[in-house]
């Protein structure tokens, strides 16, 4: 099934001691570029999480939020330095009071953001371990989410593909019968060319076979029209595989065909089919960049 490239994904779990939020969201991207904004405490376990977003998103450009809240302070590992924040905050006052700053909220925030302003306790390796699988698996259920919101996507693009390619197809059969009406007109066309080479009185047969191959070449559209609606089909096919890659291929192959019936028609009212051909096959292209 086709995945739009576009998704987002959030799971909250809440442990006794711990509450873990992940939130990722995903954009088209003609590559992987992940962008991770995690605890600290977590940068050790960063190519874990970027490895497992990569599995399991695969492609575009995905930023995950993660945080995490301990509901039990002695369980964080974590406390503040009193004494030490004391100091900053008296020297951040004394300092502030020659510039005219008593902002004390904002003279705080600063002073939580200086170094060893927090004692970090060492805690178990069983808590750790315990304390990962929490976090994992809200990193997961949010990817799941987020896949999910992908799927919901690609079924609504799929629908707009069907659409846009059996619309093709409709002006595709409207250029055969055109084509029959068209023939007559090629073949009057060629019989006067013809005539008048033959009537010539430098007339080289080897040069008669030549136009004559150029200009059925010229003007038949038989393989084309063929082969257009070939790609029609398999574009359908490749569509339940869910494939961007092989459907943006598939883009160019459409667009070849269309163009070289318009090319060689020589005729006005094909023109003009092609001209909506076109318009359609650009409303596909447009979609095909943000599948995966």
């Amino acid at each position: 099934m086709l995945k739009s490239m576009t998704g987002f994904g959030k799971s909250v779990i809440e442990a006794p001691h711990l509450t873990v939020t992940a939130e990722i969201k995903t954009l088209n991207s003609k590559f992987t570029d992940i962008y991770c904004r995690i605890p600290k405490s977590l940068s050790f376990r960063e190519i874990e999480i970027r490895n497992l977003l990569t599995q399991n998103l695969e492609r575009g450009k995905i930023e995950l939020n993660l945080s995490t809240n301990y509901t039990n302070v002695a369980s964080s590992g974590t406390s503040i330095n009193r004494p030490l924040v004391e100091a900053y905050m008296k020297d951040l006052q004394d300092t502030g009071s020659g510039y005219g700053v008593d902002d004390t909220t904002e003279l705080f925030k600063i002073a939580l953001s200086l170094p060893n302003a927090y004692n970090t306790e060492t805690v178990s390796e069983e808590q750790a371990e315990e304390e990962w699988k929490i976090i994992l698996s809200a990193v997961n259920q949010a990817i799941s989410e987020c896949t999910k919101f992908r799927l919901r996507e690609g079924a609504i693009v799929t629908g707009k593909f069907i659409e846009y390619i059996d619309k093709i197809g409709e002006l595709l059969k409207e250029v055969e019968e055109q084509d029959k009406l068209r023939i007559p007109a090629v073949r009057e066309r060629l019989r006067r060319s013809v005539t008048d080479l033959l009537e010539a009185d430098d007339f080289d047969k080897n040069r008669f076979e030549q136009e004559l191959i150029y200009y059925i070449e010229k003007y038949d559209i038989s393989e084309e029209k063929v082969r257009l609606g070939t790609h029609l089909v398999y574009f359908k096919e490749v569509l339940k595989e869910g494939n961007g890659k092989k459907l943006n291929f598939l883009c160019q192959e459409i667009g070849r065909e269309i163009n070289t019936i318009g090319s060689k028609a020589n005729d006005v009212v094909i023109q003009r089919m092609v001209i909506n051909m076109k318009d359609e096959l650009e409303k596909i292209k447009e979609q095909t960049s943000n599948v995966l």
